[in-house]
């Protein structure tokens, strides 16, 4: 097992892709609009970035690579309003992602700063 699968906050990452897969190959398939392809990305990029930085050896650097998965769960997130604005989806089928989003960043934010304390 590597380290950043002991992870929690990886755990809860991956879920939310599997979660966004789900989406994207259902209701989402047909779509064309950008939030679409943004969600897909940014979704990917929370455990990416999770994973590469557990592996850095600087606080610094381990630290910056979980503020950017921080910053793709709320992309991801802003992705999700976007498509309730568009009205491709209504706001019950996009709040179970939303509440794995909303553990991810406070997940993301408490391990920063035990970081930076250690």
């Amino acid at each position: 097992m590597f380290h950043h699968e002991k992870l929690d906050v990886y755990g809860v990452a991956i879920d939310f892709v599997a979660w966004t897969g789900e989406l994207l190959d259902g209701r989402l398939s047909k779509c064309r609009l950008s939030a679409v392809n943004q969600l897909d990305r940014a979704s990917t990029s929370i455990p990416l970035n999770i994973a590469e930085g557990n592996g850095k050896r600087t606080p610094k650097d381990r630290c910056r690579y979980f503020n950017t998965a921080r910053g793709s769960a709320m992309e991801s997130a802003a992705c999700l309003d976007v498509l309730v604005a568009r009205r491709v989806l209504a706001p019950a089928e996009v709040e179970p992602g939303k509440r794995r989003l909303l553990r991810v960043v406070e997940m993301l934010t408490r391990l920063t700063h035990a970081v930076l304390a250690a």
